[in-house]
């Protein structure tokens, strides 16, 4: 099935001719669906503190960061935003020419109130000899849009959303890679450190490169702090091969198989590359202006605090565990820890002698940790957390998403349409052992939780192999904890609209432009 040529298309990746063997497979069997317990709920498995152990735990955290331990915020940035503007990209191709839609009119109606405008109005008058405001009185409303998402404006529907402008401060505007960096300063330095990674794709580097050093002396004089930002791409090695829908290698006009980016799931092997004793994970598009930060601070104080202290506590148990000097008290307290704290039980564990609950509690203990900030289910697509049954037997906290979900299981379909929680993307990770080496993250990934999607390619279909998600199969082996944080801390930016949100406007005083 393989040619000469393919052998050597596939090495030149970086990858193996039995990956792509064992991919094939993978599209023609597909993927098993989850077996889920329940969802989870504040009642079962979300732990929702009270403000005194809030309080508690944000001073572990900053006490954690007087230490010098070296931690890193990790943010995903590598999504184009033309799925931003698909509405408006539908206005361009309509047969109308003024707004017609309720979103069409809401994006003319406010078009004063986004970050990006100034610098709009400045191309329109540049390309077209007249402002904004000109070309809708003249019911120029298409040139508008053009001016915005096509190169010959600001080509907005090409960009990534990171480099977008998103809010307004008296001082100018700042896109969400600027946000970021001002997280950064606020709950993720050490010793006057801010570390910072940035996934991005290849054709956007070199733009992500300039902006950051171009705003880097300001974040570091407005707060003190030194920064070091660094940038990934996604690895050739993790993209995965197309097929027709008779399963076999799908193949350009050239003869060439095609290989297709393998999802966020792939961000693993970018995220195993990043030496830190903590890592924040957070989408680059939910941030908010300054005015509203104080929540999205408490928030990730909150969920580190209880990361670095649950840590703690499981590097303690397996320093016992190692020594040999334990009893059998001190087994059933680290089981208690296991189950209550770490929500991950075993059916017949009563039933272990003490020799297989050390062998269990060693691998139990020994992994990756991460606290996942989860909000109340306000109706946002996506994925939400969930007790779910291991390979091992075990049942443990996953965060699914509907691709992992039988649709025919009315029972699983209930439990995910009622959920009362939401996956935000709001992680903090612990990724060294209690020796303070680091985890090989690929280990921990459960390979059974891909799927299959049917795509096109030059009005060809094709089948699709999406990896594990970052936050779900990619971590399924982790240990999970999942907290309420306010609703507050998640704010994303899906279309163009959403940045006229009560969250992504200035605060009052900021004199708008007319």
């Amino acid at each position: 099935m393989l040619t000469e040529q393919d052998l050597t298309q596939i090495s030149q990746r970086g990858m193996t001719a039995e990956q792509v063997s064992h991919q094939l497979e993978e599209i023609k069997n597909g993927f098993p669906f989850i077996r889920i317990e329940a969802a989870a709920s504040v009642e079962k498995g979300i732990m929702s503190p009270t403000q005194e152990e809030q309080k508690r735990y944000a001073e572990a955290w900053n006490a954690y960061l007087g230490e010098g331990h070296q931690v890193v915020k990790f943010v995903p940035a590598s999504g184009a935003a033309s799925r931003m503007f698909k509405d408006l990209f539908a206005f361009l191709d309509a047969p109308y020419d003024a707004p017609q839609t309720e979103f069409e009119k809401k994006f003319f109606g406010d078009i004063n109130k986004f970050a990006f405008r100034k610098a709009l109005c400045a191309k329109c008058k540049e390309n077209e000899g007249m402002s904004v405001c000109k070309l809708i009185e003249a019911g120029r409303y298409k040139d508008v849009v053009a001016n915005l998402l096509l190169p010959k404006g600001l080509n907005y529907g090409q960009l990534p959303k990171g480099l977008l402008l998103f809010h307004e401060y008296e001082e100018g505007m700042r896109t969400p890679v600027e946000e970021h960096l001002v997280e950064a300063a606020l709950y993720a330095q050490s010793e006057g450190k801010s570390h910072v990674h940035f996934t991005v794709s290849h054709e956007h580097l070199a733009f992500f490169e300039k902006t950051v050093e171009d705003k880097l002396p300001l974040y570091e004089k407005k707060f003190g702090v030194k920064y070091d930002v660094d940038f990934s791409e996604q690895k050739p090695s993790t993209d995965t091969i197309a097929a027709n829908p008779d399963n076999t290698p799908f193949r350009t006009d050239d003869g060439k198989l095609l290989f297709r980016p393998g999802g966020h799931g792939a961000l693993i092997e970018n995220l195993n590359d990043i030496s830190a004793d903590v890592v924040f994970i957070k989408n680059i598009d939910n941030v908010v202006p300054d005015h509203l930060k104080d929540a999205t601070v408490e928030g990730k104080k909150l969920i580190a605090g209880i990361l670095v202290t649950l840590q703690k506590q499981a590097f303690d148990y397996l320093r016992t565990l190692e020594s040999g000097e334990y009893s059998h008290e001190t087994l059933e307290e680290m089981i208690r820890f296991v189950q209550r704290d770490l929500c991950c039980r075993k059916s017949d564990i009563k039933e272990l002698e003490d020799t297989d609950l050390v062998i269990y509690l060693k691998e139990k203990l020994n992994r990756p940790m991460r606290v996942c900030g989860v909000v109340k289910n306000v109706g946002e697509p996506g994925g939400g957390p969930f007790l779910c049954y291991n390979a091992d037997g075990t049942v443990s906290l996953q965060i699914l998403e509907s691709s992992q979900i039988d649709k025919n299981n009315s029972e699983y379909v209930a439990m995910f349409k009622n959920g009362t929680h939401f996956n935000p993307v709001d992680l903090v990770c612990g990724t060294r052992d209690y020796k303070g080496e680091k985890f090989n993250l690929p280990d921990f990934v459960d390979r059974q939780s891909g799927f299959i999607s049917s795509k096109s390619k030059n009005g060809r279909e094709l089948k699709a192999l999406e990896l594990p998600g970052l936050w779900n199969g990619a971590m399924s082996d982790w240990n999970t904890v999942f907290v309420e944080v306010p609703i507050e801390t998640f704010n994303p930016v899906k279309t163009v609209n959403d940045l006229l949100r009560p969250q992504h406007q200035p605060e009052a005083g900021v004199e708008s432009c007319k």
